[in-house]
């Protein structure tokens, strides 16, 4: 094909080319419930049976064999010999484990044959009539006779599997050897090379090689794993999987990929440096990448904070008072949230994930994050927010905020304001100074406009952030009168709309941002009005 920008697909064998995955898995379950089996009987241990999501996904697809034998016995507490490759499969050690899978495996198959994947055979062949070079590797030492038995041995240049690897000692999954081997075979760079693989230990060897894309078969409902774990593109079937699609991921999804940072998973204990990393800003304020539903915890801390702004206080720690000049927290312009039918609001930390991603542009400087989020009374709803902080004017952010019922129709209440009663509670070493650095001045609202300002107790710098809101039911706007909460250096308003499944329910937030210290204003609350 004319102007190509891949050169070459390496495919795993067992649950992207054939249907040997699950004959794997059931090889494996045979093998290791007879042997935890064993162990009850002799050494009196609770049986627990060998499950497919519960053991077999984590710690044994995908990997070389004995290494699946370690993972999941050290899973469980248990320690044997390593043993020996030549060990046969009625001794227990850990080789003696692996060759007793391999030798039910082979039952299974003789006795069931091999399925293929007719997809992924369709892309191979038109993958070779392109010129394309195809190549596969997997941890299998059955990849020749798997290969040979379904009649596709003839299609691939390649192959390294587990005889190659064991030959060449290279290094199992999650490690790249085995695809770097298969792409230098080719002759093939691995920024030009496609990696396809249904195994979260697969597709973390595809992005510890570097190759230009991974692709994750997602035949176990393991997307979000795929995702967590490295693959650039999910998919349930090859099926999905065109040489033009790869071909544009090369020529603009890759170069987006560059120039951006995305997240695939809510995981709490990185979820504060996460915020740092997913910062927008203008060189005027920056505001952290926390989630418009979160107040500042554990897991998570909205921060916003404007060039050049501190503020110094005294604090007594032992017997001494000490003064410490912090970079000031100010009011967070962020909080949005939502509820349904007069329900609870939104806890980030307390639902269900069905999908997850947050993504900043480096180039647009867009952060977008989206979720599918399911409730504790079964209600599924998509939440997409974007945000910006503005480069035509510093003193400018936006932020939208999109809530689609996906099961259900009924009642949408957002609630939007602005919290200025925060403190600098970022840095866990600090904890014990005084962090109170605002005092307020005054907060009010106006029809769709709020507005909050404080004052730093010591260098009386006022701070002063006004927000304006439309709403929108499926694109259109709606005229709602919001409800007024206002509190201790705080306003929000909230807003209810009916939706129907598959409507979406919008609200855009304008906010403005001024001090007494940058602005050369005596009234910054009046400006950001």
């Amino acid at each position: 094909m004319k102007n190509r920008h891949f050169d070459a697909v390496i495919f795993d064998l067992d649950g992207v080319i054939t249907k040997t995955a699950l004959v794997h898995s059931s090889a494996w379950k045979k093998m290791f419930d007879d042997y935890l089996k064993e162990r009850e009987a002799k050494k009196g241990e609770t049986f627990r049976e060998f499950t497919h999501a519960g053991d077999y996904l984590p710690f044994v697809d995908g990997k070389p064999r004995y290494k699946g034998v370690q993972d999941f016995l050290a899973s469980r507490g248990i320690d044997i010999p390593f043993g020996d490759p030549s060990d046969t499969h009625d001794m227990e050690t850990v080789c003696g484990l692996g060759n007793r899978k391999d030798y039910a495996f082979n039952e299974i198959l003789k006795r069931d044959g091999v399925g293929v994947y007719e997809s992924t055979v369709r892309l191979i062949n038109e993958l070779k009539s392109s010129g394309i070079r195809v190549g596969v590797a997997s941890s299998s030492k059955n990849c020749a006779p798997v290969l040979e038995a379904a009649g596709l041995l003839h299609l691939f240049e390649t192959r390294v599997d587990g005889v190659v690897s064991a030959e060449l000692k290279l290094k199992g999954k999650p490690e790249p050897d085995i695809f770097t081997t298969a792409a230098d075979n080719l002759g093939v760079s691995y920024g030009r090379t496609v990696i396809v693989e249904d195994a979260v230990s697969g597709v973390q060897a595809g992005q510890k090689g570097d190759f230009g894309l991974v692709i994750g078969v997602a035949r176990e409902e393991n997307a979000v794993e795929l995702r967590r774990n490295g693959a650039d593109v999910v998919v349930e079937d090859l099926e999905a999987v065109t040489i033009d699609s790869i071909n544009d991921w090369f020529l603009h999804g890759l170069e987006d990929d560059k120039w951006s940072v995305s997240y695939h998973a809510y995981e709490p204990g990185k979820e504060r440096t996460r915020e740092a990393l997913l910062t927008v800003g203008n060189g005027y304020f920056g505001t952290r990448g926390a989630m418009e539903e979160t107040t500042s915890n554990q897991v998570n801390n909205p921060g916003t904070y404007i060039a050049g702004l501190y503020n110094r206080l005294s604090s007594k720690v032992g017997d001494r008072m000490i003064e410490n000049e912090d970079f000031v927290n100010v009011p967070n312009w962020l909080p949005v949230t939502f509820r349904i039918n007069d329900g609870e609001w939104f806890d980030f930390n307390r639902t269900e994930f069905l999908d997850f991603h947050k993504h900043l542009d480096f180039r647009t400087g867009v952060f977008t994050r989206k979720l599918i989020v399911r409730d504790a009374d079964g209600k599924v709803s998509e939440i997409v927010s974007k945000r910006i902080a503005s480069m035509a004017d510093p003193h400018v952010a936006s932020l939208q905020y999109q809530v689609t019922p996906l099961n259900y129709s009924g009642k949408i209440t957002i609630r939007t304001g602005i919290d200025g009663d925060i403190i600098n509670s970022n840095v866990e070493r600090y904890k014990q100074l005084n962090q109170q650095h605002l005092k307020p001045v005054t907060e009010g609202i106006g029809g769709d406009t709020l507005w909050v300002c404080v004052e730093t107790v010591q260098s009386a710098i006022k701070v002063a952030e006004a927000a304006c809101h439309n709403v929108f039911v499926n694109g259109t706007p709606v005229k709602v009168s919001g409800r007024q909460f206002k509190g201790r250096s705080s306003a929000f308003l909230e807003y209810e709309v009916g939706a129907d499944q598959g409507t979406p329910v919008m609200l855009d937030k304008y906010v403005a941002i001024f001090t007494s210290k940058h602005d050369d204003v005596n009234d910054p609350l009046a400006e950001a009005k």
